[in-house]
């Protein structure tokens, strides 16, 4: 009901903003407020009022609650047709496609307002030109499609029995011309073909990395043209729910033990492994440090040796992740906004290239040793050099990660036989030859023990790292869909395993024999085909899900309880004063409204937007040629919220409405006085916004939440009490303050609600009670501390900008099996669990991690092999259910030493890391350090007693696997997550962000890669801008070097007190060290090593798929003491150094000898 001025209004409370006036009823009805009109220039100073209360009827969403998607019955799981294939991803390159190691490539960029973070353009014919793949439909203006169509589907002719009914071959169907198979949910039709689109190219790479100008408003964000993002193809996401039927992640391991295929003559890798011995100074002067040996890897049909051409890769493919849109009057997509004088948006680097292989020090030759180990010894903390003694090692020939540039291929299996895969942070293409590609799923040893027993004696851990939605790189065939009709996918009837390229046919193809639970089936009639004489059907190879270790099947009806949710995106903007002060609430505002360009396209795609302090306000846009109406929840104990259809739009129809509401946002609140946050309200309602759906909500969070529900207290002066005293309760305040956002949590799990929050704050937020919503979710925490409005901006834009463009899938749910003589033990990870055998993923992205441990129950048979298969049911943006395969099978062994020959460093590193996260908020972190230097121990001294030919108990013994083990031990404990000082926030930060780490960042985190810089156009690169790795001890620090260290998220620029004044101006515009600004906003300059140094940092941000968050740090302040902090291979107070560390673990392995 409308008022006019003299209608009689209920008791109200009034309180005006600069620009306009809010009635917030006193009674719990939600004021609907006309806001004024918005501006594009100026505002006027005159407001109109319109106030309509509530009427009698009932104007808020109700309801009982919808059911979770689930599974149900299947009646007949073995009743299926004549499978379809079909490619995720990228046609096939076209004759004239650049090559897979192509530089990035270019759209149009389409008109806009001038951007306010950025530098002015690069040098003519810095910036390449061409169209790239992007995650939607074409937008009109774009020279290339935002998403590609769908890959035809070639469906074989019968030759009149079943037995021919077969799919085309993968070379076939990617032959043929671009064709568009219809299907429900599917993005519109009509979209261009780029001829060399890659599936999940990764973020965006049409522009370079903008940064905000240290002079012009911090706060207008980036332009409002925004390119389209390179992200993957509609017909590759890999996104969905869980079904609806028969549960496809349900059944028990039955007793049978698994078909364990055809027994390779001998163990697959016999034989005793190499060892690098430590015995005493060896007599020869060191005079180097050694090269790298190539890894040549298992036999496969390119092994691992030469440096390639073609530049490295790791992390997102070719594509630029992250960059400022472009804007009219640029056709290469350069930045046009306000400049600093002097400053440039960086060059694009032509190539991606890879980071250290992490792989370490050549092999061990024959009677290779060092020194007997020596006592402790001192060590300069934090600078020098370290003090040298006659009987000291040699701190140059100790094991540290050795970085390669080179290009490898690595195939899955070989021979029948699985393949030993490449370091995790290694630059390869892998090649499915039936197993998965590592990116999708590894396992912490490439052989499985026969009993638990000899699990117990290795001391490793088992498990699986498991990503399932990882970007593959460019040069990857993509993932085939495979579509079964109406009967789906083919699928054990005892275990519900599906259909793999593992599963044995037996009896002239008419049954199949599981090869997780052993079982024999029946094969479906028209799946039948006859054997050839290798035993093999004769379609295998035209099969993408029995040849090929990981596909993708269309999910049937059967495995839904309701339509396929939308992709519906709900933001919450924190409007407090401290907020709008420091500048957080424009630079959401302005991040969001640029990130908008980068949503899926299509008719289904909503998006809300809410905004809170001590209330919170909903806006109405639904009103055609009228101001939209703010509508204030004031009740913030039993939150409610307007009806669903009023709040969430369409995106393609109101996208400028959303785009004015949220530039007018800043000026609303800017008088704002109101200090407190009702965080705990806020995501309740807008959970209660998007729960007749499901959706993502991306929550802007800038105070401690201190009314409403889920209210919370400062605990930070009380921990840092706690922690400087020795308090053994400390840890304690590590763990949420109370349950009430954790079952808040559970609820919007239960209703595919997935949260990601970004935290823009300067003082302490309680993370560690905030996080548990994404953890609980599937989503993520972005922190921002300090945060500062000059150069945090671009980095908050670019991460919103990843997390709604990137590879994402929604209402998902996974389940892993594995051969009869192992069970799943635990999963670990950012998801909900409501049942033992599965985990609920509300959202699920390329960057997710889940670990899951295994125990042993039964025993394997030697050389047999043990089957893993990770199943992931999503929807994808566009609406499709989809059901991800991933497949691995590890050969079994009775040998120690071959389970140390095949261990993964990287994997078993990223698991001793989650490991130690859990354990934070539950143990004193003494404890937690002494648990993982024991653990390090243990797995040393095992490989030392039983496997070791040096009988010398003066030599400290290393597996060639695990030689860089020690080292990442030491890094860990040192890390914030595990260090006596430091602020509660960043501690609980750490243990969030290590969750659903991927294993590539694992090591980078505690030990990250540091670079020179100032010598980056003098130095011979050897194919890459990052293959020079420095170790991190501060005796490699000069006092007149400038350094980068990063680890993935963050990047620390350290100036010596003696750097040359050439070299500042060269790369800051300041001729001293006193000059440097506080705050690093990087520039061009318009010389060799300024260019140099900003296509080494685009580089790490592609390879990172982050933003770098960039800090100056500078000799003798605090800000090189952070630096310092970081040299996790020096002696620091109450920890040892590197070389000392190698002895006392030497010293713990002797006393368990003797």
């Amino acid at each position: 009901m409308m008022c006019s001025a003299d209608d009689e209004l209920p008791a109200v409370a009034c309180f005006s903003l600069k620009h306009f006036t809010v009635l917030a009823a006193t009674m719990d009805v939600a004021v609907m407020t006309s806001l004024a009109p918005i501006r594009c220039s100026s505002v006027s100073p005159s407001r109109s009022l319109s106030t309509s209360m509530a009427s009698s009827s009932p104007p808020f969403a109700s309801g009982p609650p919808q059911p979770r998607p689930w599974f149900s019955p299947t009646p007949d799981p073995n009743v299926a047709g004549a499978a379809q294939n079909s490619q995720i991803g990228r046609p096939q390159t076209s004759s004239g496609a650049p090559p897979p190691f192509a530089g990035p490539t270019l759209a149009s960029s389409r008109p806009g307002p001038p951007p306010p973070f950025s530098s002015r353009p690069p040098p003519s014919g810095a910036v390449p030109q061409g169209p790239i793949a992007s995650n939607g439909p074409p937008v009109p203006g774009f020279t290339a499609p935002r998403i590609p169509p769908t890959p035809s589907v070639q469906k074989a002719a019968p030759v009149g029995t079943p037995a021919s009914i077969r799919a085309p071959p993968p070379s076939a169907t990617a032959s043929q011309a671009p064709g568009v198979r219809p299907f429900p949910g599917s993005p519109p039709a009509g979209a261009s073909l780029t001829a060399h689109a890659s599936p999940f190219v990764g973020p965006p790479a049409s522009q370079p990395f903008g940064r905000p100008p240290a002079v012009q408003s911090p706060f207008a964000g980036p332009p409002t043209s925004q390119p389209s993002f390179t992200g993957s193809p509609t017909s590759q996401r890999p996104f969905g729910g869980p079904p609806t039927s028969q549960p496809p992640f349900a059944g028990a391991p039955t007793s049978q033990r698994p078909f364990a295929g055809q027994p390779t003559s001998q163990p697959p890798f016999a034989g005793q492994p190499t060892s690098q011995p430590f015995s005493g100074p060896s007599a020869q002067a060191f005079t180097g440090r050694p090269t790298s040996q190539p890894y040549t890897g298992p036999l496969t049909s390119q092994p691992y040796a030469g440096r390639p051409s073609s530049p490295s890769y790791m992390g997102a493919p070719a594509s630029q992740p992250f960059s400022q849109p472009p804007t009219m009057g640029t056709p290469f997509g350069v930045p046009a906004w306000p400049l600093q004088p002097g400053q440039v948006a960086p060059s694009m680097p032509g190539n991606v290239q890879a980071p250290p292989r992490m792989f370490g020090m050549p092999p061990g030759m024959p009677g290779q040793s060092m020194s007997p180990v020596p006592p402790a010894m001192g060590h300069t903390p934090l600078a020098g050099s370290q003090v040298s003694t006659p009987s000291k090692i040699d701190p140059n020939q100790i094991p540290r990660p050795m970085p390669s540039s080179s290009v490898t291929v690595f195939e899955t299996r070989h021979g029948n036989q699985a393949n030993v895969p490449p370091p995790a942070t290694s630059n390869f293409v892998a090649k499915d030859n039936g197993n998965c590609s590592p990116r999708l799923m590894r396992c912490t040893m490439n052989q499985i023990p026969c009993t638990g027993d000899l699990l117990s004696t290795s001391s490793m851990p088992l498990a699986l790292m498991v990503q399932p939605l990882a970007l593959p790189h460019p040069s990857e065939e993509p993932i085939q869909i495979v579509d079964f009709g109406e009967s789906g996918p083919i699928r054990c009837s005892r275990c519900k395993g599906y259909i793999n390229s593992f599963m044995r046919f037996i009896d002239h193809g008419r049954r199949f024999v599981c090869n997780l639970c052993g079982f024999t089936n029946e094969t479906p009639r028209d799946y039948y085909c006859n054997l050839g004489p290798d035993g093999r059907r004769r379609d295998a190879d035209e099969r993408p899900e029995l040849c090929r270790g990981t596909v993708e099947f269309i999910a049937t009806r059967e495995y839904m309880v309701r339509d396929p949710m939308p992709a519906v995106f709900f933001f919450l903007i924190d409007v407090s004063m401290n907020a709008v002060q420091t500048g957080a609430t424009a630079a959401a505002c302005s991040a969001i409204s640029q990130s908008l360009a980068d949503l899926p396209d299509g008719p289904r795609t909503g998006v809300g937007v809410a905004t809170f302090d001590c209330s919170i306000h909903f806006y109405n846009l639904k009103r055609a040629s009228q101001q939209p109406l703010m509508l204030i929840i004031p009740d913030i104990h039993d939150v409610y919220t307007p009806l669903h259809s009023d709040i969430i739009v369409q995106l393609t129809e109101y996208r400028q409405s959303l785009e004015q509401l949220l530039e007018n946002i800043p000026s609303m609140f800017e008088s704002n006085k109101v200090a407190e946050s009702a965080f705990g309200a806020a995501i309740k309602a807008g959970f209660l916004a998007l729960k007749p759906t499901g959706g993502k909500l991306l929550v802007f969070q800038s105070v401690l939440p201190s009314v409403g529900v889920g209210s919370l207290s400062s605990r930070e002066a009380e921990g840092r009490t706690n922690v400087s005293s020795g308090d053994k309760e400390a840890h304690k305040l590590l763990q949420p303050a109370d349950k009430t956002l954790k079952t808040m949590a559970i609820e919007f799990a239960e209703y595919q609600v997935c949260v990601d929050i970004f935290v823009t704050t300067q003082t302490f937020v309680d993370i560690a009670s905030i996080s548990v919503v994404p953890g609980t979710t599937g989503g993520q925490v972005y922190y921002y501390y300090p945060f500062n409005a000059l150069s945090d901006p671009g980095k908050l834009y670019n991460d919103l900008r990843w997390n709604i463009s990137r590879p994402q899938g929604f209402e998902a749910v996974m389940r892993v099996r594995c051969s009869q003589g192992l069970q799943v033990q635990e999963y670990s990870g950012n998801f909900c669990k409501r049942i033992p055998t599965d985990i609920d993923l509300p959202g699920i992205d390329c960057d997710k991690t889940i670990m899951v441990t295994f125990k042993h129950d039964d025993k394997f048979q030697d050389n047999a092999e043990c089957a893993f298969q990770c199943a992931v049911l999503h929807t994808t943006v566009y609406g499709q259910r989809r059901i991800r395969v991933i497949n691995l099978s590890l050969p079994c062994t009775n040998m120690l030493s071959s389970l140390f020959r095949s261990a993964d460093l990287d994997t078993q590193f990223a698991c001793f890391l989650k490991q130690a996260a859990s354990s934070i908020p539950m143990s004193p972190l003494s404890q937690v350090r002494e648990q993982i230097i024991n653990l390090c121990i243990n797995i040393l001294y095992a490989y030392r007693k039983f496997c070791a030919t040096v009988s010398s108990s003066g030599q400290l013994i290393l597996p060639e696997a695990l030689k860089l083990l020690p080292l990442y031990t030491l890094a860990l404990s040192k890390s914030i997550g595990l260090q006596n000082d430091g602020r509660l926030d960043d501690r609980s930060y750490w243990v969030s962000r290590v969750a659903s780490l991927s294993i590539s960042l694992a090591i980078p985190l505690v030990y990250p890669r540091m670079i020179s810089i100032h010598d980056l156009t003098t130095r011979e690169d050897d194919g890459s801008l990052l293959s020079s790795n420095i170790p991190l001890s501060s005796e490699h620090i000069n006092d007149d070097g400038i350094y980068l260290l990063e680890n993935g998220e963050d990047g620390l620029i350290y100036v010596g007190s003696m750097a040359s004044p050439e070299t500042l101006q060269k790369i800051f515009g300041v001729s001293s060290v006193d000059g440097l600004p506080s705050q690093l906003v990087l520039q061009q300059f318009d010389n060799d090593l300024s260019k140099k140094l900003n296509e080494v940092i685009n580089e790490i941000r592609q390879q990172r798929c982050s933003y770098l968050r960039l800090r100056l740090c500078r000799k003798g302040d605090p800000s090189g003491l952070l630096f310092l902090s970081y040299m996790v291979e020096d002696k620091t107070p109450g920890a040892l150094s590197y070389v000392e560390f190698l002895v006392h673990v030497h010293r713990q392995i002797q006393n368990k000898m003797s």
